[in-house]
């Protein structure tokens, strides 16, 4: 275990935490899965994720969590290289923030983000990583697009997505998306270190990043595009993160303040 501190490089702000390495760097790409307390849901899909026979190392970015989910064994069983503790402050953001400075320190050339509650069809990572190896800085997953798959999503947070949250981000990126509150992603190098976009800043500490960087990547000129995918919602109660109306107000907040280049770096 290393114990890393907040890194002071003028380029990167990133939150003090843990790390946990199992195997060494053994692919170009890192699949990153951000989790806290997703218990059996995350334990399922890393199960998934190793029969799947990706080839690609994965990381985990948690958040702290508390439920045992995230036990060394258990991890280093199912194909997972490195665990990532943060134990610094900031939520969702502030754990990819660590991610992503972990995978460049550890020169990979791209980063897949998947979240970690089991509703993605993992099967599609070799799609991302193949995006990436054509030469796109911004892969954005969509199960909206010909080939996607929407199983049991809940009608309040389709008409969130298709009327409110794409519209707005793509009418700030001057490109058009369709599933911009999706997860799953692939970023390249260059997209994580371009000065023009600055990932490792503190003002990304909930779900900012999220919203901020389909709009800007594309926005700088990067290459950007979609990937089908698949989101099933379990039956009956939605595992989420996000609860409530003030929580759904919250995020559509956040999405025009990155429509709106409220989140852009500063000239100079």
């Amino acid at each position: 275990m290393t114990d890393t501190r907040e890194l002071s490089r003028p380029d990167r702000q990133v939150p003090r935490h843990e790390r946990h390495d199992f195997a060494p760097r053994r692919s170009r790409y890192a699949v990153v899965v951000p989790v806290i307390n997703e218990g059996e849901r995350l334990r399922a899909q890393l199960r998934r994720m190793h029969d799947c026979g990706h080839g690609l190392d994965v990381l985990i970015a948690d958040g702290g969590s508390t439920d045992g989910s995230v036990d060394d064994d258990f991890l280093a069983a199912h194909g997972v290289r490195s665990l990532l503790v943060k134990t610094g402050p900031g939520r969702l953001s502030a754990q990819l923030r660590m991610a992503f400075a972990a995978a460049l320190d550890d020169g990979y050339q791209g980063v897949i983000t998947v979240d970690g509650n089991g509703k993605d069809g993992v099967e599609a990572i070799t799609r991302f990583a193949a995006r990436l190896d054509e030469g796109y800085d911004y892969v954005q997953g969509s199960r909206f697009v010909r080939g996607g798959r929407a199983v049991n999503t809940p009608w309040s947070r389709y008409l969130g997505i298709r009327l409110l949250h794409a519209p707005m981000l793509s009418a700030g990126a001057r490109k058009w998306y369709t599933d911009t509150t999706n997860g799953f992603r692939g970023h390249s190098a260059r997209l994580l270190t371009d000065p023009r976009v600055g990932v490792f800043r503190t003002v990304f500490d909930a779900y900012e990043l999220l919203t901020y960087l389909p709009v800007r990547a594309a926005r700088a000129g990067l290459r950007v595009c979609e990937v089908p995918v698949t989101r099933a919602y379990p039956r009956g109660a939605v595992p989420t993160k996000i609860t409530a109306w003030s929580g759904n107000r919250d995020m559509l907040a956040v999405a025009a303040r990155a429509a709106t280049g409220r989140y852009d770096p500063k000239p100079g």
